[in-house]
């Protein structure tokens, strides 16, 4: 037996009707109640938007969740300088660094830096904090000191003692640049004030670094250079900064296509009204729930502001033609509520679902982002779906729109005809068949997309920006890199001093420097080879590690404290990267968990812990297996919704189908863009399908309401392209133009995430115009054909 689609109304036994009618009712009786309702709620959260502010946190980056992390959480105070740090290089134009005036300016740096709130000052480390120390072993004995010497006072004779420190100290690629043209200082941070219990404000501490440091201390003879994950999120809140300049650009832009569209100032007006209610009621409900303008969600009133207008368009469109049947103002602004109340509210609960889904990746942004997301689309539902109508009861249409419109009516383009005639059965073939070609090209092309960052830096910014510059010079000019991975040796309490645990380390650094990407491993047995060598008067014969546990604990004595853990039971294992690219941090992850399976014991385990380049590898598996999960996820919910709404699994598909497309053409153009999936894309593709899964259901809710009178399906979908078609493809453009502005953003991923939108909102627009009528001549029950007929001039809208 075929299956039969049927009507919203039929399928669930009239309850949305008489829902539909209830609310109709009170929402007209009552029109004067409901907008002093809405202007006060508007007036209280428009207030309490007023206290946002941007808020960023280390913590929230991270899947907390992940073995690796809580093994990071777990060892965070001995791991002070591997994660969560910044490294401010002081550079000497003119020389180098044994140059009396720049020592002065490396030492007010240091001591400036070491007073901005957030640094954890016991963990700060510079040639000028006495934690940095140099050693050698003479005919005396061993001998050790801090690099700055004693009276140091910048004579020649300090200059040249400093010098003979600065070898002897082992800094020179860590602390110091090996061209010896700069040093910098390395600054741990502190997620929370331990006094105050605060979280850090990195917008102010990066403010800090920029006018306290670069702006004081950088001139014609001193660079100053800054990289860090606070620096990052400095940046990414300057440049969001201007982000109110895009939302004024978006609104013109928006407010003029509109006004041509409808030809009514008076309805433009009333339905920006409307959107801009929606988004401020989205910033003041964030704000009461406790959260902040994140750099990453900062984007979602734009999205909240596209939605709200792509929706609105229906509303004017079917006013306008209810008006030119005949209606006043008010029984039109009831046949909009009565016609679009179902199919409306089922298009925006997708779209909530597509944020929604997001909450499934435990990462504290993405699940800010899904949350402040979903409550724009909520507020939504509220100002498009009450507000509008009755405001638009009052205001109504003017007389060039109902002119417009009748002549919509009466004169369908050549273009649109063509798009007509996908619903016939030959060019539904050739459409499917086009379509099937893009879905094989887009798996195709779909198959390079990796998980994590694919270039160095900080991807999140504009290669040539300042950051990025900064990053590549410590690239290239220290040993030790920016990008830290570090690995836990866990032994019983005084374990980490025994033969088979520095074994352990050696054999472990072999491996993981075969790596490609992989600069160098420092571990405890790295200073127990310089340390038993130094004792026997530097002979190559003791380069090695002794199973003499009195000579390993001499060794043991003499290693820096940050690569010992509190009671010897913790030793850090330090591995220092080119990059952050997902195949190297792959790589390594691989790499450790394949040496714990063979060499863990009773004695030592080999574990994950973090550094930032480990936390982000880390967040990378994370992405990965949610990845898919998401997707499935976001895809079932929407088909179940439709399937609830229509009751047919053929229309479901006529309507999944083409977003399913636009998905894997959209992870098709990241592989070819070069873009990961990472925390800033990775929410792209499921905006993707709830916001385009709007268009297939409005398109479908008219087509079905034709195929009800009786109209053969090419004659049904003409009929809607003249109508609904026409709105749709203008919602689409909406949506693009609104999202296209942000490619103008100093900020790389949001102008990243513009255009991908830009194409996932077009195509799926195309989509629904195109491939949705096609399959719905080849899946739905055969209807006798019909030639495509002139649009009656007073066909029923």
């Amino acid at each position: 037996m075929s299956e039969t689609p049927r009507k919203p109304a039929e399928a669930h036994g009239g309850l949305l009707k008489r829902l539909e009618r209830r609310l109709e009712s009170a929402l007209f009786r009552h029109r004067g109640a409901t907008v002093a309702v809405f202007a006060l709620l508007t007036l209280w959260l428009g207030w309490a938007a007023l206290g946002l502010r941007p808020d960023a946190s280390f913590e929230k980056m991270i899947p907390v969740h992940h073995p690796a992390i809580a093994n990071y959480l777990t060892h965070e105070d001995n791991l002070r300088g591997l994660s969560n740090v910044v490294r401010v290089v002081v550079e000497n134009r003119k020389g180098d660094i044994f140059d009396p005036a720049f020592q002065e300016v490396l030492r007010k740096v240091n001591d400036e830096v070491f007073y901005i709130p957030g640094v954890d000052r016991a963990g700060m480390r510079s040639l000028w904090t006495p934690n940095v120390m140099w050693g050698e072993v003479t005919a005396e004995g061993f001998e050790a000191g801090p690099v700055i010497p004693d009276g140091y006072d910048g004579s020649p004779r300090a200059i040249d003692q400093l010098r003979s420190n600065v070898f002897r100290s082992g800094e020179v690629g860590t602390l110091v640049a090996n061209d010896l043209r700069s040093a910098l200082v390395l600054v741990p941070l502190m997620e929370r004030d331990p006094d105050t219990g605060q979280r850090l404000d990195y917008g102010r501490f990066a403010t800090d670094l920029e006018e306290k440091i670069r702006a004081r201390y950088e001139n014609e003879g001193v660079s100053i250079r800054i990289v860090g994950f606070a620096k990052v999120i400095g940046e990414l809140i300057d440049g969001a900064l201007p982000i109110l300049g895009y939302f004024l650009l978006t609104l013109v832009l928006t407010a003029a296509l509109l006004l041509w569209y409808s030809r009514c100032l008076r309805s433009t007006l009333t339905t920006l009204a409307c959107c801009l209610i929606a988004v401020v009621w989205q910033l003041g409900i964030v704000r009461l729930m406790g959260y902040g303008l994140d750099p990453y969600s900062i984007l979602v009133p734009f999205l909240t502001f596209a939605i709200g207008i792509s929706h609105a368009v229906q509303n004017i469109n079917t006013t306008a033609n209810a008006v030119l049947d005949g209606a006043d103002k008010v029984e039109a602004a009831k046949r909009s509520f009565r016609t679009l109340f179902v199919a409306g509210t089922v298009a925006l609960l997708c779209d909530a679902v597509g944020f929604a889904t997001l909450l499934v990746i435990r990462i504290g942004v993405i699940q800010e982002l899904a949350i402040s997301a979903s409550i724009g689309v909520a507020v939504i539902i509220f100002s498009k779906m009450f507000l509008l109508p009755v405001l638009m009861s009052w205001t109504g249409v003017s007389p060039a729109a109902v002119s417009h419109a009748r002549r919509r009516r009466a004169h369908l383009p050549w273009l649109w005809q063509q798009v007509a005639r996908c619903a016939q059965p030959r060019p539904a073939v050739v459409v499917t068949l086009a379509a099937a070609a893009l879905l094989a090209l887009g798996h195709w092309g779909a198959r390079d997309l990796q998980i994590g960052d694919l270039d160095p830096g900080a991807p999140e910014l504009r290669t040539d920006s300042r950051y990025n510059r900064d990053a590549a010079y410590l690239v290239e000019h220290y040993a030790t890199s920016t990008d830290v991975f570090v690995v836990m040796a866990e032994t019983p309490p005084q374990g980490c001093r025994d033969y088979q645990v520095l074994a352990g380390m050696d054999l472990l650094a072999a491996e993981l420097e075969r790596i490609p990407g992989v600069q160098r491993t420092v571990s405890m047995s790295d200073f127990a080879y310089r340390v038993l060598a130094a004792n026997n008067e530097g002979n190559l014969k003791w380069h090695a590690i002794s199973r003499n546990k009195y000579a390993l604990g001499g060794a043991f004595q003499k290693t820096p404290k940050e690569y010992i853990g509190n009671g010897c039971a913790m030793t850090p294992f330090v591995v220092y990267l080119n990059d952050h690219k997902a195949a190297t941090l792959s790589a390594l992850m691989g790499t450790v968990r394949d040496f714990a399976a063979r060499h863990d014991s009773d004695k030592v385990r080999f574990t994950l812990v973090g550094g930032n380049a480990g936390i982000e590898a880390a967040t990378n598996e994370v992405i990965r297996d949610a990845d898919h999960t998401m997707l499935m996820l976001v895809y079932a919910i929407v088909a179940l919704l439709l399937l609830i709404e229509f009751r047919s699994l053929r229309v479901t598909l006529c309507i999944v189908l083409p977003l399913y497309i636009t998905s894997v053409l959209g992870e098709a153009i990241m592989a070819w863009m070069g873009l990961g999936v990472k925390v800033a894309t990775l929410p792209v593709i499921a905006l993707g399908v709830g916001i385009g899964v709007d268009y297939g259901i409005y398109i479908y809710n008219r087509l079905q309401s034709y195929l009800d009178r009786g109209h053969p399906l090419a004659e049904a979908y003409l009929l809607t392209v003249s109508t609904t078609g026409r709105a749709v493809a203008f919602t689409g453009l909406t949506l693009a133009v609104g999202v296209l502005t942000w490619i103008g953003s100093a900020i790389k991923f949001q102008a990243d995430m513009g255009l991908l939108l830009t194409f996932m909102f077009l195509w799926n627009m195309v989509g629904a115009l195109v491939l949705l009528p096609a399959l719905a001549r080849l899946l739905l029950p055969a209807t006798k054909p019909a030639a495509i007929a002139p649009i009656p001039q007073h066909a029923e809208h």
